[in-house]
C-alpha cells in the first residue's frame, strides 16, 4: 500500500514552486532531495543542533523538525536564497572576512539565523546575536570570530552596504 501524496506550493528563494510531498517529509529533504539544494545540512535530525536553519516566513527555523506539508503557501528561505547575481550577501562576506568559516558544516544555519536576526533587529547588541545563535552549534568552537563576523555584517549594512534584505 502506498502512501498518499500531498501537493504543495510555496515560495522557495523567491520563486513559486509546488512539490508532491509525503505526509511525514521534512522540510529539509525537500529542499535537499526535491529541489537539489545542498547547502542546507542534515545533522542531528532533532532540531538541536541548527545545521538546517532556514528562514520560513521571516523566522529561523529548525527545518529538519518542519514537515514539508507545512509549508503549503508560506515562504522558505535558504541560504542558495541569499546571493544575488553571483556576488554574496553582506553577511556571507562579513563570515568570510572575519574567518568565521571553520570547517563550514555549521556556517549555512549561522549566516540564515543571522540573516533572520537582523532582518529584525539591524543593530543588534552582542547578547541580541548570542542568543540568536544559541541553537546554532559549531563544533569547531569558533564563537568568538561569529560574533565578530554577525555585529561586522550589522555595520556593513548600516553603513550602506548592498541590499542587506
Amino acid at each position: 500500500m502506498s502512501e498518499a501524496v500531498i501537493r504543495i506550493k510555496f515560495r522557495l528563494n523567491g520563486t513559486m514552486r509546488q512539490a508532491e510531498v509525503l505526509p511525514h517529509q521534512t522540510l529539509t529533504s525537500l529542499i535537499r532531495e526535491h529541489f537539489g539544494l545542498l547547502g542546507t545540512k542534515i545533522s542531528c535530525g532533532e532540531g538541536e543542533c541548527g545545521a538546517c536553519t532556514v528562514i520560513l516566513d521571516g523566522k529561523a527555523v529548525n527545518s529538519c523538525i518542519i514537515l514539508a506539508p507545512e509549508v503549503d503557501g508560506r515562504d522558505v528561505l535558504t541560504i542558495e536564497g541569499l546571493s544575488t547575481d553571483g556576488e554574496l550577501h553582506p553577511i556571507q562576506k562579513a563570515f568570510i572576512d572575519e574567518g568565521a568559516v571553520q570547517c563550514g558544516f555549521c556556517t549555512p544555519g549561522m549566516i540564515m539565523s543571522t540573516k533572520a536576526l537582523l532582518d529584525e533587529h539591524p543593530e543588534p547588541t552582542e547578547e541580541m546575536v548570542r542568543e540568536a545563535l544559541a541553537g546554532n552549534l559549531c563544533r569547531c568552537t569558533g564563537y568568538h570570530r561569529i560574533i565578530n563576523a554577525v555585529m561586522a555584517a550589522s555595520n556593513s549594512c548600516k553603513c550602506g552596504g548592498k541590499d542587506c534584505t
